[in-house]
């Protein structure tokens, strides 16, 4: 009885080894498909022809990735610094401005504008790189949105986001993780096209523009996921080698006890 009680026991474990390895094999098929979708939308976004953004652009016509042209004047005074963004390794800020794009008027589109390294800790921050005024030209890339970072709940405790009340704020550029583009259109009444460029080209202002990419390497996941097959079909091979010593045990304890 101890000994069937134990085979239980063991095909019990082996079937939820079997089906757990599988759905994994399955999960990370998922994920090889979703990164295929990224990658075909990043090569679809960027074969289209350069776009002129104005206020009256289409929101039909702003594919993510697919590179833009622009002008409008900056709202310097609007600057906010994006934390712990890091590049090669080393901690800094995403600075994020937006740009006017017609005099008068409160459209405009958030620009992010480069990469600014930290200072070492006991040393005065890095100031933001000045903006020239006037009517500027600039060239980049579209995103969707601000790209995010994973951010701990923070229950009853004050935003650590949090915009401030006016601008420009009196201790320079404000500082926040995630930038969600209705919080600050409100925050700065601005009437903001719905996407972000990332600017690119030439730097003359110590920013980096050398913007991350989302992975997209699905061979990757198709990898883990043959693995995680693998595992699921050597849990269900030994399931099947349990149960049948278990049955043919059954019979042979069957036939020695006789009729």
């Amino acid at each position: 009885m101890a000994r069937a009680h134990r085979t239980l026991i063991a095909l019990v474990l082996l079937g939820i080894m079997a089906v757990l390895l599988g759905s994994l094999g399955r999960w990370q098929l998922r994920r090889a498909d979703e990164r295929r979708a990224i990658l075909a939308a990043i090569e679809a976004g960027r074969r289209q022809p350069p776009l002129l953004l104005t206020a009256a652009t289409s929101s039909d016509d702003l594919r993510p990735w697919r590179p833009v042209s622009v002008q409008g004047k900056w709202r310097e005074d609007l600057t906010v610094r994006l934390d712990n963004r890091n590049q090669d390794g080393r901690p800094g800020y995403w600075i994020a401005t937006p740009l006017v794009l017609e005099e008068g008027s409160r459209t405009a589109v958030l620009v992010l504008r480069g990469w600014l390294p930290r200072t070492l800790p006991g040393q005065p921050a890095a100031p933001v790189p000045a903006l020239a005024d006037g009517m500027r030209t600039i060239s980049g890339e579209l995103v969707q949105r601000v790209p995010r970072l994973f951010e701990l709940w923070n229950p009853g405790g004050p935003s650590s986001d949090a915009l401030p009340a006016a601008w420009p704020s009196p201790g320079g550029p404000p500082t926040v993780q995630n930038l969600d583009l209705d919080v600050y259109a409100r925050a700065t009444g601005l009437h903001l096209l719905p996407t972000v460029v990332e600017q690119l080209g030439p730097s003359g202002d110590g920013l980096v523009r050398e913007w991350p990419q989302p992975s997209v390497d699905y061979n990757q996941n198709l990898g883990y996921a043959m693995q995680w097959f693998s595992f699921a079909s050597i849990a269900a091979i030994a399931f099947v080698v349990v149960a049948v010593r278990a049955l043919r045990g059954a019979r042979a304890t069957r036939r020695g006890r006789g009729p």
